[in-house]
């Protein structure tokens, strides 16, 4: 895309709308996720709120999130400030690093993302996943995110290698054509009868700025519909001899993306995942962390997706890393 038309947005100068013009691999996209990326650093509600406020024009004409933009397109985008372009130095100062592949070809990677990793910067992180591999493969003419994982989620990640490849498989994230099942380690005996959690998510902020999700009720202006299917795999009983109560492994597959989706559904169902500091049990993580769990025993397991060039439907699995696989025959 090439901007057009652009205000002058250094020292006290008031920010000016600007004009882009969508190119040959942009088409196709929604305007909501064609503006993600081209406003960097602007926060994804502040988007969607100019989308609705008609702020942003294409080809003159008012749009919705879904709008797919075509080649030639003018997207007109209202002031706002991103965020800067990271120097050189920054850039150099990013590891390269390459992570276990799982699948490769010349439309995609599937990497199985290590724990303690974030999948780009930001939010108090200067380099994640998406920036090491940028750095380890300078060749790439494209490298894209195709979804996220949470810091402390391991597993299965793929990153787009081509544009076209990265539209159509965000559009069968979002039109819910992906299947993705997690291995979860919770607290307690999960009843076998509850197979399906159907409760509205609502984020909220912490007195220090912190991002938090919480269960809500389907009336509130906020929420996001959510659903969750949970299969027991395997229950250990109680180890009193190591200060651990009934643990059960679980296989969770989850039919929308929420923010930290899985971890609030378990816990709100009063069966928080081993090792989550944020909506699990602390005095439990500590016995836990005690007993050699340095981690969330969540992870990303099984995906399953149609390829975006050929159609055809692809499993992948990424097997449990061995801080969490010394844990499984302890449940089994």
């Amino acid at each position: 895309m090439k901007d057009i038309i652009g205000g002058k947005s250094g020292g006290a100068a008031p920010l000016a709308a600007k004009f882009v013009v969508v190119d040959d691999e942009s088409a196709g996209q929604r305007l909501d996720n064609f503006l993600m990326r081209h406003l960097k650093g602007v926060p994804k509600t502040h988007v969607y709120r100019i989308i609705r406020s008609g702020e942003v024009r294409v080809n003159k004409g008012r749009a919705s999130a879904d709008t797919r933009v075509a080649a030639g397109d003018a997207i007109r985008l209202p002031p706002v400030r991103t965020a800067p372009a990271p120097s050189e130095e920054a850039v150099r100062a990013v590891p390269p690093r390459e992570f276990p592949i799982l699948f490769e070809d010349e439309f995609l990677l599937a990497i199985d993302k290590p724990s303690g990793t974030a999948v780009h910067g930001g939010s108090g992180v200067s380099f994640g996943v998406i920036e090491q591999l940028r750095r380890a493969r300078p060749e790439a003419k494209f490298l894209e995110l195709v979804h996220r994982l949470d810091r402390d989620t391991s597993g299965i990640l793929l990153v787009a290698k081509r544009r076209s490849a990265l539209t159509r498989l965000q559009d069968q994230f979002r039109e819910r054509a992906t299947d993705k099942t997690y291995l979860a380690l919770v607290q307690g005996a999960w009843p076998v009868r509850l197979k399906v959690l159907d409760q509205p998510l609502k984020k909220y902020l912490l007195p220090d700025g912190e991002r938090r999700v919480r269960v809500t009720t389907a009336d509130d202006p906020d929420a996001m519909r959510a659903i969750t299917l949970v299969k027991v795999r395997s229950t250990a009983p109680q180890r009193a001899d190591r200060g651990l109560p009934t643990l059960s492994l679980l296989e969770v597959t989850i039919r929308t993306g929420r923010t930290h989706q899985i971890r609030v559904h378990l816990s709100a169902a009063g069966h928080g995942i081993a090792g989550d500091d944020k909506y699990g049990d602390f005095d439990l993580n500590h016995r836990l962390q005690k007993a050699g769990l340095g981690r969330m025993f969540l992870h990303a397991w099984q995906l399953k997706f149609d390829h975006p060039s050929t159609g055809q439907r692809t499993a992948l699995e990424a097997g449990l890393p061995a801080e969490l696989a010394a844990w499984e025959p302890a449940v089994v």
